[in-house]
């Protein structure tokens, strides 16, 4: 069952939103619509966010991503379709109901950081909870916890003026936690912050995703953030969405020239990983390695790598191995267990550079990873 689902939602603003949505559903583009005095901001955008996922939302200004969010938690009446949270309809709700999921399972992390300059980082990290009514003992508590998980221990009694951009962020984040809301939303949260901040910021937020599996919906127009945190990306362009996958599936079989456009320019090397291009073990078992060794067994297998790496290996990490030895790189799991193993040749068939003379089966032709072998977090370097 997915935690959170978006059923052909669409956004218009202006005069007859009804009848433009139904324009939109016969044909009608987004120009057509604009001509006559109506936005259509959101159009006919349908996906699904399993527990536990970084679920980025990536497009251009003006490509409707921060209206979808916001029709995700209410804050935005969706013209036409429907928002289910845990298989709740949200667009049903009572405005008093939808407040309550809003304040208890739904928080919010902005672009500018959003905190009370009249009030200490405790009390902007709190502040949450203050809206739900916790004890103030209690608050504190949650509050200091949360601090201490994005690093601001010792900071509590500072003010928001007194800190960096980044630290600011870190409270806004903290804000969030406090609550344990089941779903965090998200906005262009580390687009403000300067290059190096936003990249340590990334770090945080995945290091805390390992620890609390929180299950968050992000935007942003980076390709390279979006390829870094997202555990399954959807690219919009004018209000609607064109792709969802995985950052290798929109990186080696974009859906259309626009998503292209995006990835043409990013380095493969450090975005693919280990995952996306192994072979199974049993496409390397029975060959001999250069010594004439015959490969029987996995522990065979494990025994002759030049290296030995996880799924989540940035493939720029094998060039080294591979070019040392013609044996083929072992993939292990968290266990040490072999799930995979990367060639040579498939190294560089993956890259548009086939050895023909190297061992080991090719991707597919059409590049398209095998996703039963790719179950973790895309990693890059960039």
């Amino acid at each position: 069952m997915s935690k959170l689902r978006a059923e052909h939602l669409y956004k218009v603003f202006g005069r007859r939103p009804d009848e433009a949505v139904a324009r939109l559903e016969g044909g009608a583009d987004r120009d057509e619509l604009r001509a006559n005095g109506t936005t259509a901001a959101v159009i006919d955008a349908s996906f699904a966010v399993e527990a536990g996922q970084i679920f980025v939302v990536m497009g251009l200004s003006g490509s409707g991503k921060s209206t979808l969010l916001r029709m995700l938690n209410g804050l935005l009446e969706p013209t036409a379709g429907r928002v289910l949270f845990d298989d709740d309809d949200l667009t049903a709700l009572s405005p008093r109901d939808l407040r309550r999921v809003r304040s208890h399972k739904i928080s919010m992390v902005f672009q500018h950081f959003a905190l009370f300059p009249h009030r200490s980082v405790l009390e902007n990290a709190g502040y949450g909870l203050e809206v739900q009514g916790v004890p103030r003992e209690e608050r504190v508590r949650r509050a200091t916890e949360a601090l201490e998980l994005v690093g601001l221990a010792g900071w509590e009694k500072s003010w928001p003026d007194e800190l960096s951009g980044g630290m600011q962020q870190r409270v806004g984040l903290a804000r969030a936690l406090a609550t344990d809301a089941d779903l965090l939303l998200m906005d262009e949260s580390f687009s403000a912050l300067d290059p190096l901040i936003r990249r340590d910021m990334q770090d945080q937020l995945l290091q805390l995703q390992k620890r609390l599996k929180k299950t968050i919906v992000f935007i942003t127009h980076d390709l390279n953030e979006a390829m870094r945190l997202g555990d399954h990306i959807a690219v919009m362009r004018d209000g609607r969405i064109v792709q969802v996958g995985t950052a290798e599936d929109i990186l080696v079989t974009p859906a259309n020239d626009y998503v292209a456009s995006f990835t043409q320019d990013v380095d493969r090397s450090r975005v693919l990983t280990a995952g996306a291009i192994m072979a199974e073990p049993s496409e390397v078992l029975g060959t001999e390695t250069d010594d004439g060794t015959r490969l029987d067994t996995e522990r065979d297998v494990l025994a002759a790598a030049p290296a030995t790496v996880t799924t989540d290996t940035p493939i720029i990490e094998l060039f080294g191995p591979c070019s040392r030895s013609g044996v083929a790189v072992a993939v292990t799991d968290d266990d040490g267990a072999l799930v995979g193993a990367v060639t040579r040749a498939r190294l560089l068939a993956v890259l548009g550079e086939p050895d023909t003379g190297g061992g080991g089966a090719a991707p597919p032709a059409d590049g398209t990873p095998d996703e039963s072998r790719t179950g973790k977090k895309v990693i890059t370097g960039a």
